[in-house]
């Protein structure tokens, strides 16, 4: 008959090719086990993005009709006022209220800003008469780094950084 050790080393053979095997045939069929939850993954985010596109272009769109109906509101009031102006008030509060209108409406007040004089901010900051300002490029630079009255009065040993000493 068989002996024991040749048994235990048939055994073990066999469990490694088994195993062997299996690895190889994993190996094989990974790409398609993993490409399936891959696949599946992609297809839920673009599901998800696709989703996500809808309710932003559906809120725009509410925005965007929302604020139409605010324009043609307040457009609304805008022609009730001026209506209840006009039948109100003297002749001259309404010939202004009319002025001012057609102002609105007509663009005018775009040429009113171009007439306007634009100029740079000015330097408001308080000097001496011929000194240069705050705005200056060359402000507060000096040739004359080395001034001893510009030495620093403390140290680095002056704080307690830790909080564990007591200076007073």
């Amino acid at each position: 008959m068989y002996s024991f050790s040749a048994l235990v080393i048939t055994g073990l053979l066999c469990l490694l090719s088994g195993a062997a095997i299996g690895a190889v045939v994993l190996y094989v069929f990974r790409t398609q086990i993993l490409g399936r939850d891959l696949e599946q993954r992609l297809h839920e985010a673009e599901s998800s993005l696709q989703g996500y596109q809808r309710d932003v272009a559906e809120h725009f769109s509410q925005t965007s009709q929302l604020v139409n109906n605010l324009t043609s509101a307040y457009r609304e009031v805008h022609e009730h006022l001026a209506d209840g102006a006009l039948k109100l008030a003297t002749p001259a509060i309404s010939r202004k209220i009319l002025d001012s209108a057609n102002t609105n409406l007509s663009g005018s007040t775009k040429a009113y800003i171009s007439e306007q004089r634009i100029e740079p901010p000015r330097d408001w900051a308080p000097k001496a008469p011929g000194a240069k300002g705050a705005l200056s490029e060359d402000y507060d630079l000096r040739d004359d780094h080395h001034d001893a009255t510009h030495l620093p009065t403390e140290s680095a040993d002056d704080y307690d950084f830790d909080g564990k000493t007591s200076r007073y």
